[in-house]
């Protein structure tokens, strides 16, 4: 098949790629820590909305969508497997984040406990960033609407897609019909969809970046295709991740993610942009020592995350209906931010949505005392 590729093999776009990566992540991890800021300074309000009226709140989110932005533009110049992997600097930058600027303290009898496997794990993940970024691949494609029509319709993409529907269709069957709420399956689901989401962004992205420079692209149906594609997987993808949030602890979920996440986009990245057609084995091996030690200092870093709060419960009276009711003391301070994701991989930030829950206690039933008298028993005095 005659495909007209242009392999540029430009390291300058490698480097600009791999540095909007990085601060979009880093952007992204402090627009969420300032957003959880506004809402611990006002944990103690009625009005659970009240986060919408504050200015940092606000402030955080044009960070967020500036953060993404420079990821999703990320995309049009570096490999995706150069770029999928990156994500391990907003859960590095979060952590630091967490302890510096949120000022999360232990005590000290715990300090080496905790934050030295933690410290473990941001040294693991730099070092193994810098090799995936040295030795990842630096094939380089230019974009265009035939290009990508090329590689959808080449044998190797369609058996790719069709084993990842098969394999999507009966993990879903699982979850929905068997009620198989496993973590491993909620987040298989969701590196399914991330790796159609990573596929269509650095599609969409690409093309985008031709139009800005003279190439128009947006008028060719497989742009249509390829948008609609990206905005529905990112919507059922952060879906599932909700729905993963409320079974599970959201730190287990955030390094799982990272790594099912990250494979399945390198491997679409190499299935279907061919990203290490050109690599040699000394490469490919080094990156994928990086990759592991990324994976590797992630789980560290989340793993001594604080856990969510037990359910306390205390008992009040409903005074109009007569029934006690079970609240919850450990309220959630930021409910609006239990699971973000970039194109793929989470970022996660504690907490749970607070439930209050209802119950109805059986009163036993109250005997009159004329039932004693029938039993025998000699009446009290009588008015």
């Amino acid at each position: 098949m005659d495909m007209s590729i242009a392999y540029g093999g430009s390291y300058t776009d490698n480097l600009i790629g791999t540095l909007l990566a990085i601060f979009g992540n880093v952007l992204v991890s402090i627009s969420l820590s300032i957003q959880k800021y506004s809402h611990v300074t006002l944990a103690g309000t009625k009005d659970l909305r009240a986060f919408y009226r504050t200015k940092t709140w606000w402030c955080g989110f044009v960070l967020t969508c500036v953060g993404e932005g420079a990821n999703f533009i990320s995309y049009a110049f570096a490999p995706l497997a150069l770029v999928a992997p990156l994500n391990a600097v907003s859960v590095l930058a979060s952590s630091i984040l967490g302890l510096i600027f949120l000022r999360e303290k232990s005590k000290p009898k715990d300090f080496a406990k905790r934050y030295g496997l933690s410290f473990l794990g941001c040294l693991l993940t730099i070092g193994g960033t810098y090799l995936f970024v040295a030795f990842g691949p630096n094939s380089h494609e230019k974009l265009k609407a035939e290009n990508i029509v090329n590689h959808l319709v080449g044998w190797p993409v369609l058996l790719y897609l069709l084993l990842e529907i098969i394999t999507f269709c009966l993990l879903l069957y699982f979850y929905k019909q068997r009620n198989a709420n496993s973590l491993i399956i909620i987040l298989m689901l969701v590196a399914l969809l991330g790796s159609v989401t990573v596929i269509t962004v650095k599609a969409v992205s690409g093309m985008l970046v031709l139009t800005f420079e003279g190439t128009m692209q947006l008028d060719y149906p497989i742009f249509s295709v390829m948008f609609v594609c990206m905005v529905a997987s990112v919507v059922f993808q952060a879906s599932f991740l909700s729905q993963a949030c409320k079974l599970h602890d959201s730190s287990l979920i955030a390094s799982v993610n990272y790594i099912l996440s990250t494979v399945l986009a390198v491997v679409a990245g190499a299935v279907f942009y061919l990203e290490f057609n050109k690599e040699d084995i000394l490469h490919i091996s080094m990156f994928l020592l990086g990759s592991a030690f990324c994976f590797l200092g992630v789980f560290l870093i989340t793993k001594n995350r604080k856990k969510t709060k037990n359910f306390e419960p205390y008992v009040t009276m409903d005074m109009v209906n007569g029934v006690p009711t079970i609240h919850d003391k450990g309220l959630v301070v930021q409910p609006d931010s239990n699971c973000s994701f970039s194109y793929g991989a989470l970022v996660n930030n504690d907490g749970v949505a607070p439930a209050t829950h209802s119950v109805n206690l059986e009163q036993p039933p109250v005997r009159s005392r004329s039932s004693n008298a029938s039993n025998g028993q000699p009446d009290l005095k009588r008015d």
